[in-house]
């Protein structure tokens, strides 16, 4: 991988091409926690678009300024109040737009590498940038990088205005517009009477608030690939215990008897189909674990047996939900802003290491059917009572955090000639342990985790050979 460093070429602001019209949106119990952690960071790597690089920017300007008069969010500025509150201003006071060039590097030198190469740290803009800063920075900005036979669309926004569904919504509104629509597919809801808004005032230390978790200590970053087939094996096995034991071991016993040199990744086709039926006959069970938190499981366990930690010690998989729809009445699936909480499952490291796949996944699945519209409502209440940020970070070296999700249009993504190559992020908000689960690009149920780890420890997870027997 050539040494040199990405150059820019130019930098601009770009505005809204319509005046806003939107009202000052307070920051809610929901975005406020955000304000110590960094902006996120996701882009899309693309082929190199049929015409010339010039024209693809000032594309990308035009299509960014109509996008920002959809989202005037993004356009504005944060700004405190007198009595402590925290506002968005939609003033299109406006976002950064940076060309940049990286004509030494390859689709196939970005791709090929067993670890994420740190290039695309490089792709994105307000590295290390803290949300709190969007009281004089910019809350959003769009890079793109040339590169010898592709480019490199990169996103920035401030982690207090969205989290990964309003970007992914803005995002994929981008890429619509840019392709040559004249009319977005889904308008974003900027409506602020939910019970997320709250009078609570969230007070920090002169300067402001700094970021959670170091960045300094020595993290490898590698993308692991799931198909649909390996992640039903998963489902498979979690759900044994649940599933109707009669039919669940005759179907076991066909399996066993089509694999060939005893080995999962000869599974073929038919063996899936059997998979299927099975999960099928069960679907309306309300307690199957599904597909993903079996793999947050296998994940959770082969993490911790790497980490070589004491039996006694506690170990937490933390993971983000999506409250939308899991209010009553529920809200709209475009509403705009942070509306996530973390869901805490912890667990001895003895009892997760010694008990199945199912006994971890069980854990998960049943914290997750439970956080309803009560339990999303105490939370809100309980950070009322006790205003904070949110604490990012591994502060034991036993937990893991799971962001983003599988089920976001990372692909939906087309600018004009074709989806993305593949999706990958920056710098911001990594730490040993923290995983972002994005969907596979050939979609059909298939994941990409892109795991973060202490060098050792992701040494252990690719010699754990139950985690690896998945991994394409």
């Amino acid at each position: 991988m050539p040494s040199s460093s990405t150059t820019i070429i130019s930098k601009c602001t770009v505005r809204p091409d319509q005046k806003s019209r939107i009202k000052p949106l307070r920051l809610s119990v929901s975005d406020l926690p955000m304000l110590s952690c960094q902006y996120i960071q996701k882009g899309v790597l693309l082929t190199a678009p049929p015409f010339s690089i010039t024209h693809f920017v000032s594309l990308l300007r035009q299509s960014l300024s109509v996008a920002l008069s959809h989202f005037p969010a993004l356009a504005g500025r944060f700004s405190t109040d007198s009595d402590g509150h925290i506002s968005i201003l939609c003033n299109d006071t406006g976002v950064d737009f940076i060309h940049a060039k990286a004509t030494f590097l390859s689709v196939n030198s970005l791709l090929s590498p067993i670890d994420v190469p740190d290039s695309f740290k490089e792709f994105f803009a307000f590295d290390r940038t803290i949300s709190y800063t969007g009281h004089v920075r910019p809350l959003a900005a769009v890079q793109v990088t040339e590169l010898a036979d592709g480019v490199f669309v990169g996103c920035t926004v401030n982690h207090a205005v969205t989290d990964g569904t309003s970007f992914w919504h803005f995002f994929n509104t981008f890429a619509e517009i840019t392709k040559g629509a004249k009319k977005i597919s889904k308008v974003p809801d900027f409506s602020r009477d939910t019970v997320f808004d709250s009078p609570a005032v969230l007070k920090f230390p002169a300067g402001g608030p700094a970021v959670t978790f170091s960045g300094a200590v020595p993290l490898r970053e590698r993308i692991f690939h799931f198909s649909r087939e390996a992640i039903l094996r998963m489902k498979f096995r979690a759900n044994k215990g649940i599933l109707k034991s009669d039919y669940y071991k005759s179907v076991n016993n066909e399996i066993i008897g089509k694999q060939s040199n005893d080995s999962w990744k000869t599974v073929n086709g038919e063996i899936t189909s059997l998979f299927e039926t099975l999960l099928k006959t069960n679907a309306n069970r309300t307690d199957e674990i599904s597909s993903f938190q079996s793999l947050c499981a296998q994940l959770w366990r082969s993490v911790t047996r790497a980490r070589k930690l004491e039996s006694g010690k506690t170990t937490t998989f933390r993971m983000a939900v999506n409250c939308r729809h899991r209010l009553e009445p529920r809200l709209s699936p475009y509403y705009f802003g942070n509306l996530i909480q973390s869901i805490p499952t912890v667990a001895s490291v003895g009892e997760l290491l010694s008990h199945d796949l199912g006994w971890g996944a069980e854990r998960l699945h049943k914290n997750v059917v439970a956080h309803d519209n009560e339990t999303v409502r105490r939370g809100v209440a309980d950070w009322e009572s006790n205003p904070r940020l949110f604490p990012l970070g591994n502060f034991d070296g036993a937990s893991i955090t799971m962001g983003s999700s599988p089920r976001f249009p990372m692909y939906d993504n087309d600018f004009g000639w074709g989806r993305p190559l593949a999706v990958r992020s920056g710098r911001a908000n990594k730490f040993d342990g923290k995983i972002s689960a994005f969907p596979g690009r050939e979609g059909n149920g298939s994941v990409d985790l892109e795991v973060v780890l202490a060098p050792e420890t992701m040494a252990g997870l690719e010699n754990d050979l139950e985690f690896m027997e998945y991994v394409s």
